[in-house]
């Protein structure tokens, strides 16, 4: 058994879409419509065999979870970085509204940003 796929639940596709790919760097893996909505996956650049798919959060169980996590400033997700302050820096200037800059937390160091879709993302850099 192995990890393939995981979700995070977004307001708005297009603007998830936007922001995955041309903020953070993901690339863009499938694009296929189903019915009202489409299936969204985006996969980091070095490697595409574990997806992240851009869920549209239009169930309300969904959005309150969300918006539950969002409140109580949980992120939705965490993505392994190589330099985390040199990961805060390059998305600071790129506009990305970090709610805790790079921290030390055990052994990992920690920044959590808002994706503008309705979540908080972590990175994380390991110890080296």
């Amino acid at each position: 058994m192995r990890i393939k796929l995981s979700s995070v639940l977004v307001d708005d596709q297009d603007k998830a879409l936007k922001f995955y790919t041309e903020v953070l760097g993901f690339a863009k893996k499938h694009d296929i419509p189903v019915g009202q909505y489409r299936w969204i996956t985006v996969v980091s650049p070095d490697r595409d065999d574990l997806e992240l798919t851009l869920e549209p959060n239009a169930n309300p169980i969904g959005k309150s979870y969300q918006d539950g996590l969002f409140k109580q400033g949980i992120p939705a997700n965490a993505f392994e970085v190589a330099d985390v302050h040199r990961e805060y820096e390059r998305l600071k200037e790129g506009g990305v509204v970090f709610t805790q800059p790079p921290v030390q937390a055990g052994p990992v160091t920690i920044a959590i940003f808002a994706d503008t879709c309705g979540n908080l993302i972590q990175i994380y850099q390991p110890p080296a």
